[in-house]
């Protein structure tokens, strides 16, 4: 790749990448910061599935309050790619010098190149940190800047020395661009809420989906055992006096963000570990993107004893179980704080999705369905490619098993014979 000048910006590595009767050139920053905010955004604004965990603001927030960091192990590596200085394509690259923070674990992986004297760490990571939350990786004006951004990121990654090249969490259009370039993929499952009623009616094809109108309604599509179980669980929380409120937005007040910031890190540090947010991030969202968040407060006898917060998409379409804490025990609150609650509001304010994070079987109780999210990977060492290929088969046809079970387990009242689908 041809070497560039680096024109007052810090750049890692540049070059100019001819793909599709089209030129780019590639510029690698050390800090989101140095990336205009309105280009990415304007990039951000054309993916199907925008979430707020890519974002400019919420990216430079994790970054300047110091939660993710390069002596922690993440060291930011933003590649881009432009033409005729226009932002045609970029992606938050990290290097790695471990895998925590991620979700989607590869500690077998770095165990094998040891056991063989290869270094894994460090390795090339696209991702949003702490968040596993599928959505865009690969920001770009079309497929064509995607799929070169894609061959940008092996490049870089064998231009670097480094033994691999990770993407989690892609979205389908993602998962075209890195399969082109010559990606394997992996495949996890998350577990999802979806904000429809078993039928449609007789509108047909096209028509309008049927939304829970209550939370009443909703139970009503589960099995009366489900159905049973979570009215038992809401029982318990209410005869113990605790009562939810939530406010959303710039509605927030500073004391419920202080609240909820007791309650998160009391929770991470009652299972033996140091939150991975700070305080002065969660300040930065309320600042910079007050709009993408709610938070429920659970108050006893008139104190607050527990909070989770929410994130929300731009689109008021889809709504993130992201994080809860509690400074008082009551049976069943978790439940209530992260999933009825929620639920509750989503139904009642026309939210599509709710999506409740990694791993979980238990949410299926909740009627958060089994879903396939997907990553991508590329490794240098051949023989290693060839292994981990081997293996991501037979995980594959793991996963599948798994889904099936999984589905044979589902919550929901089966349809009526005269219901379509």
């Amino acid at each position: 790749m041809e070497r560039l000048r680096k024109d007052g910006f810090d750049t890692a590595n540049s070059g100019a990448l001819n793909m599709a009767a089209e030129v780019y050139v590639t510029r690698v920053f050390s800090s989101p910061t140095q990336v205009n905010a309105a280009a990415w955004q304007a990039l951000l604004a054309q993916e199907p599935d925008a979430s707020p965990f890519v974002q400019h603001a919420y990216l430079s927030a994790l970054h300047e309050t110091g939660c993710a960091r390069p002596l922690a192990g993440w060291q930011p590596r933003f590649l881009t790619l432009w033409r005729d200085d226009v932002l045609h394509a970029a992606c938050p690259l990290y290097l790695k010098n471990h895998s925590y923070g991620e979700y989607v674990f590869d500690w077998a992986w770095a165990n094998a190149y040891a056991q063989h004297g290869l270094d894994y760490y460090p390795k090339a990571l696209v991702a949003v940190p702490f968040t596993p939350v599928p959505g865009a990786r690969l920001l770009a004006v079309d497929e064509e800047a995607r799929a070169a951004l894609a061959h940008a990121l092996i490049e870089h990654t064998r231009a670097e020395g480094l033994s691999s090249l990770h993407l989690l969490f892609v979205q389908p259009q993602d998962v075209v661009a890195c399969e082109q370039a010559g990606m394997m993929l992996r495949h996890t499952v998350q577990f999802h809420w979806t904000n429809k009623t078993l039928s449609t009616g007789d509108a047909g094809a096209g028509a309008p989906v049927s939304r829970f109108t209550d939370f009443e309604h909703f139970l009503a599509s589960l099995v009366q055992e489900k159905r049973k179980k979570i009215r038992q669980e809401r029982r318990k929380v209410a005869e113990a006096g605790v009562v939810f409120r939530y406010d959303e937005g710039a509605e927030i007040s500073e004391a419920d963000w202080d609240f909820f910031y007791r309650c998160y890190e009391r929770t991470y540090r009652e299972h033996g570990n140091a939150p991975y947010l700070n305080r002065a991030f969660f300040r930065r969202m309320a600042t910079d993107m007050p709009q993408n968040w709610l938070m429920f407060i659970g108050e006893r006898e008139g104190q607050p004893i527990a909070s989770s917060l929410i994130a929300l998409d731009g689109a008021r379409e889809i709504a993130y179980g992201r994080y809860w804490g509690a400074l008082e025990r009551v049976d069943c609150l978790h439940f209530e704080a992260c999933y009825y609650q929620p639920l509750a509001w989503c139904i009642d304010n026309g939210i599509v999705r709710f999506e409740g994070g990694a791993q979980g079987e238990q949410k299926m109780a909740r009627a958060l369905l089994p879903v396939k999210t997907t990553s991508a990977h590329w490794l240098a060492h051949p023989s290693f490619a060839d292994a981990v290929g081997r293996f991501l088969e037979r995980e594959g046809e793991g996963i599948g098993d798994y889904l099936s079970q999984l589905n044979s387990r589902s919550p929901l009242k089966a349809p009526r014979l005269d219901e379509p689908g």
